[in-house]
């Protein structure tokens, strides 16, 4: 399967878009949240909720998430005049929460899809470990924008001096990265690195966004459904090449796979806030040119072309 190269209008891809694929719920997120048991009545919720000067907080049992309470359900209760019920009545059950591993883009998402205020951060034991709200994720991208900066300002070098330097009929810069299907802890580690190496070579910025994003996505693939891969960048003066193989259950019918919103990832990876079918669409909408080969059974073969 291959595309041709794209109109030249394509949707930019910014900074913050970039690192809100990097960066993690953990570290945006509020800690020390405060938070109510199943048994406290809801006389005792009104004086938390005044007190902290807060509109809801999550509901923990044995440090378990089990539900939040709002200040609407409060004012529920106070008409009903039930100051005596427990909040166990009146919370919501199994709520919408974020995991504190999860990309930001993820959170992003989420508040834009779901429209809600904040949402109660877990671990994958389902503890509660924090809250994040909106502002939390503005604040996290302008700490990490300062951070990356100053990081990148000390390694950074042209990658034209390389090209320049070198006489050579052709130059071809090799990238290797090894992926474990099913490794969801160093999920997006193999598309970090080759994005730090690839701004301290001092390619254009915004060719290293979508060479970031495009394989952040095919990375989570081979994380999601196969047992292993290797992704390869080649950088050349011109070009970016991005070659993406795994050993994995191959794709039965491509055209679908590329729809936005199609996915075949089973229901547990799912509850974990990953394979949401949007992968190979934010693929194809960074690169230049895109192949896609795939054999049932066998594996998958990708290769994103970005031009420089």
């Amino acid at each position: 399967m291959s595309h041709q190269p794209l109109p030249a209008d394509r949707k930019e891809v910014t900074k913050l878009q970039e690192l809100a694929y990097e960066v993690r719920v953990e570290h945006a997120m509020t800690k020390g949240v405060v938070t109510v048991a199943p048994g406290t009545t809801i006389a005792e919720l009104r004086t938390v909720l005044r007190e902290n000067r807060i509109s809801g907080t999550p509901v923990v049992e044995e440090g378990r998430l089990v539900g939040v309470v709002s200040v609407e359900d409060l004012i529920e209760a106070l008409a009903a005049g039930e100051l005596g019920t427990a909040v166990r009545e009146k919370m919501t059950p199994h709520p919408e929460v974020l995991y504190a591993d999860e990309p930001l883009i993820h959170a992003v998402s989420k508040f834009s899809r779901l429209g809600y205020g904040r949402f109660p951060v877990v671990n994958r034991e389902g503890e509660l470990v924090g809250i994040i709200v909106q502002g939390d994720i503005v604040r996290a991208l302008l700490q990490q924008l300062e951070v990356a900066y100053r990081e990148e300002e000390i390694h950074r070098y042209r990658a034209s001096h390389i090209f320049e330097d070198i006489l050579a009929d052709r130059i071809v810069l090799v990238f290797s990265y090894q992926v474990v299907g099913g490794d969801f802890e160093r999920a997006g580690e193999a598309s970090s690195r080759l994005k730090r190496t690839l701004t301290r070579l001092g390619i254009d910025p915004r060719v290293v966004r979508r060479v970031a994003i495009a394989t952040y996505e095919a990375e989570m693939n081979v994380v999601i459904y196969a047992e292993r891969g290797e992704i390869t960048a080649q950088v050349q003066p011109h070009q970016v090449r991005v070659e993406v193989t795994d050993e994995g259950p191959g794709i039965p019918d491509i055209e679908r796979a590329m729809e936005p919103g199609f996915s075949t990832a089973p229901e547990w990876v799912r509850e974990m806030g990953f394979g949401a079918g949007m992968g190979l669409p934010n693929i194809q909408d960074c690169a230049d040119e895109l192949e896609l080969k795939s054999e049932v059974g066998v594996g998958t073969h990708l290769v994103i072309l970005i031009d420089l």
